[in-house]
């Protein structure tokens, strides 16, 4: 009876190894392998035919004990140390390629304290490795995103943006970057961060307006189990979650004067509470805050304490709208269009003089990011090599002074206009978009074809280009 339950003890233990994610082998005193189960076939391509009676070398690791491996087994260390723990390294597949695994090793000794043999488990870790490439290409990609080349403009105000920029990523100082919604406030904060020392360590955005109160709190300073219903585990907020990197608040503006009070704590102690805990956690981060909104009338107002302000404006960044630097548009426009060309396999070249005109005439309330839109809107509509006015959306069309664009059937476009504001340029453009069609370019101008005529007979048009 002793020797049949041995047995099935036996089978039974060689059945919860065959069932086990991680590879499990081991060696005789020799260095042989006298066990080789499923997960090892899976990982290594070798069955249990061609691996047992052979020694370990088989699997080519690269390292052990941080030496070259294989070794001759009658030198390996593991028999001088008595065990490895949690060893990255890699082995050769069967068919030749690498693959990484984390090796543990430990020596089986009889009662004598003599070895018998030793066991061996190997974890594949290439969902690992390639998930920690794709978080380093995530790394990369936002760190080209964000890189000082991409904010675009030459202007005046702009240079004076890329100084402070260069400026502030030299520093751990707190930065509050003042501008209107769309002026690329993300953008810069990216930049300084991924200018600066600490560009290593993660950049984390948190919008301000997006959150309730309660749930801003949370997010920002994580909570206990039980801290509130709902709760039900332990959770870092963003400031853990940036340690040795930088937390971007946009919309400061929007925060409660309960919220105001916890971080002015943070600027001041570098130290958090989670929600539900009294214990403080240190945090070395550095906070980039944005508003829209002009937080020293709201502090006049008592709706921003004035501690905090001058806690967050340490150095201050003003980005200018871009009513204010015109001369920028053609060269974001540029940049949109490449950037469009390469995303929809389109080649437009430009835009012509007339759209130009239009993009340079409007007052852009939702600036950079609005133009952004009107770029990618006119991308849809355009089936040229440029883009047109008729492709620009209606707001921008209507906008310029004197006449109006309007949808017309079937894809075109009518240009209203008084007699009193066509001008011969005007007539020359549109003669030249239509192809010198004089029934085409009536009817975008909303007139007959004999008053086109009498208009280029008044300005002395040729008749034919």
């Amino acid at each position: 009876m002793k020797d049949i339950k041995r047995e099935w003890d036996h089978r039974f233990a060689e059945q919860i190894i065959d069932a086990m994610a991680e590879g499990v082998f081991t060696l005789d005193s020799m260095g042989r392998i006298t066990s080789w189960n499923r997960s090892m076939e899976r990982i290594t391509g070798y069955t249990d035919r061609e691996a047992i009676g052979k020694k370990c070398s088989i699997l080519s690791f690269s390292k052990c004990f941080q030496a070259d491996c294989p070794c001759d087994f009658e030198h390996c260390k593991l028999i001088e140390c008595g065990y490895v723990e949690l060893k990255e390294c890699l082995l050769r597949h069967k068919d030749g390629y690498d693959v990484p695994v984390i090796k543990n090793a430990r020596l089986v000794k009889n009662e004598q304290g003599e070895m018998i043999g030793i066991v061996e488990t190997l974890t594949d870790i290439t969902d690992l490795k390639t998930a920690r490439k794709k978080v380093e290409e995530v790394k990369r990609r936002l760190g080209e995103m964000y890189r000082f080349e991409n904010i675009i403009g030459k202007s005046g105000p702009m240079q004076q943006v890329y100084e402070a920029i260069q400026a502030a990523a030299s520093s751990r100082a707190t930065v509050l970057i003042h501008g209107e919604s769309g002026t690329g406030k993300e953008l810069v904060a990216g930049a300084i961060h991924y200018s600066g020392s600490n560009s290593a360590g993660p950049m984390i955005t948190v919008n301000c307006s997006a959150l309730s109160e309660s749930l801003l709190e949370s997010e920002l300073f994580g909570h206990v189990r039980g801290a509130f219903t709902g709760a039900s585990r332990d959770r870092a907020g963003r400031f853990e979650e940036a340690d040795g990197g930088t937390v971007f608040l946009d919309e400061i503006g929007e925060i409660s004067p309960y919220i105001q009070i916890k971080l002015l704590r943070v600027l001041q102690e570098r130290e958090i509470e989670r929600v539900g805990e009294s214990i403080k956690r240190p945090v070395d981060i550095r906070i980039i805050a944005a508003t829209h909104q002009d937080l020293l009338q709201l502090v006049r107002e008592e709706r921003f304490r004035e501690d905090l302000y001058y806690r967050l404006k340490v150095f201050p960044i003003h980005i200018p709208p871009l009513r204010d630097r015109k001369e920028d548009i053609p060269l974001l426009v540029d940049h949109f269009i490449a950037g469009l060309n390469q995303k929809t396999g389109k080649r437009i070249e430009a835009c012509t003089p007339a759209a130009m005109r239009l993009l340079m005439d409007y007052s852009w309330p939702g600036n950079v990011r609005e133009l952004e839109n009107a770029v990618e809107h006119a991308f849809v509509l355009c089936n040229r090599n440029r883009i047109d006015a008729r492709d620009l959306p209606l707001e921008i069309r209507e906008v310029n002074s004197g006449f109006r664009y309007g949808p017309k059937p079937f894809g075109q476009s009518i240009v209203c206009m008084s007699s009193s504001s066509l001008t011969r340029n005007t007539l020359l453009e549109l003669l030249g978009e239509c192809g010198w069609n004089k029934a085409e370019t009536a009817r975008r101008l909303g007139v007959s074809r004999t008053a086109v005529w009498k208009y280029m007979k008044k300005w002395d048009i040729p008749l034919q280009q």
